[in-house]
């Protein structure tokens, strides 16, 4: 009865983990593309280049770390999520001066005690309650990192009128769940609990396109913020409301398309 238990579990663990890793690699290859109107714009705003001294927060699979590299930055990343780590350091395994740490960001510290002068937080906020919070936790503690008058990046979802997305994400909230989506000055008062000045603001478009409604299903059950319903009714019934609310984004020939605007404010520490 021991060993049946045993193996139970450890096939549970197994699975589990093969699940987290394959929607760690539908982020990298379906969704986290969608943010690069974002990622390209603060850069191109913020002149960023060599320089650069970037420590990315949430980096998730590396991809904005990989843009603002190529631009001449040296970067950092840290994020939680182990998965979707490893896969970015897969993508930064050619260059030995990018580093990348599992879990807090007190981790991050530069060898050397050199600070970082640009902190991004790429991850938009606006989804789900609370998310505001965490974020200005995370960014007192990346600031600690920086150089005083460093530059910080906060991302936020537009208002929902602009994106499409916002329907397909009530799917989100579950039975019980709680999503709504970020008032009006929500990044600046995160910017003002974390002790940051704001310095500019600017808006970009970012569409979500997929080849089909299955790529599109993946690619945003792979984001995480459909966990709470997943675990409040199952799998296969999440997947089946995200595909009927996506029906009116669908195409003739078979593709989906969501206009969205992101919101973008630039900070300064003090």
């Amino acid at each position: 009865m021991t060993s049946t238990l045993v193996r139970h579990r450890t096939d549970k663990a197994s699975a589990s983990s093969a699940d987290a890793g394959t929607r760690a690699r539908d982020w990298a290859e379906i969704q986290e593309r969608m943010l690069v109107p974002l990622y390209e714009a603060v850069y191109e705003r913020l002149e960023v280049g060599t320089g650069s001294r970037l420590l990315g927060l949430d980096c998730g699979s590396g991809l904005a770390l990989l843009i603002a590299q190529a631009r001449g930055a040296t970067v950092t990343g840290v994020d939680r999520d182990v998965d979707r780590l490893a896969l970015a350091r897969e993508r930064l395994a050619g260059n030995p001066s990018a580093r990348l740490y599992d879990g807090d960001v007190g981790a991050a510290v530069e060898p050397g005690g050199a600070a970082y002068n640009l902190v991004t937080a790429f991850q938009p906020i606006g989804c789900s309650a609370g998310d505001g919070e965490e974020l200005g936790r995370v960014l007192r503690d990346a600031v600690g990192l920086a150089e005083r008058r460093s530059v910080v990046v906060l991302t936020g979802w537009g208002p929902p009128e602009r994106c499409a997305t916002s329907g397909v994400l009530r799917v989100a909230g579950g039975p019980g769940g709680d999503r709504r989506p970020a008032h009006r000055d929500a990044l600046e008062d995160v910017a003002a609990r974390a002790g940051l000045n704001p310095d500019g603001s600017g808006r970009v478009a970012c569409p979500f396109g997929y080849g089909d409604v299955e790529s599109a299903v993946r690619g945003l059950l792979s984001t995480g913020l459909y966990d709470q319903a997943v675990r409040e009714t199952d799998q296969a019934q999440v997947e089946k409301e995200i595909a009927e609310a996506l029906h009116p984004y669908r195409r003739s020939d078979g593709t989906v398309w969501m206009p969205n605007v992101f919101r973008y404010l630039i900070a300064r520490a003090r």
